[in-house]
């Protein structure tokens, strides 16, 4: 056999990119994932959101751009986990003041 056919086989996991909306739990964050579908009969092309579970290891915070990746099952909603962190969240200036001034 080559070396080709020896080398690691890319990986068939399933990839989203995301922005997490809830980093409240311990080693978890809610990623919402949003994509485009075409309406059937009016062809308006209209976004749709999903929400994962993700286990996360990397710290991420809210409002940060990550990439999850399927995995097996970690506990009875999460089935992903963060890959990488690609864009930290910017402190805006509603974001930096208390929930009860806001």
């Amino acid at each position: 056999m080559s070396d080709e056919q020896q080398a690691k086989p890319a990986s068939r996991r399933n990839q989203q990119v995301g922005v997490v909306v809830s980093a409240k739990m311990t080693k978890t964050v809610v990623v919402a994932v949003e994509r485009l579908v075409h309406h059937g009969l009016y062809r308006k092309t209209i976004r749709r959101t999903s929400t994962f579970m993700a286990h996360d290891e990397k710290g991420a915070k809210k409002g940060d751009t990550v990439r999850i990746v399927e995995s097996r099952p970690l506990s009875k909603n999460k089935r992903w986990r963060v890959d990488a962190i690609l864009q930290r969240a910017t402190a805006t200036d509603a974001d930096a003041l208390p929930p009860a001034a806001v």
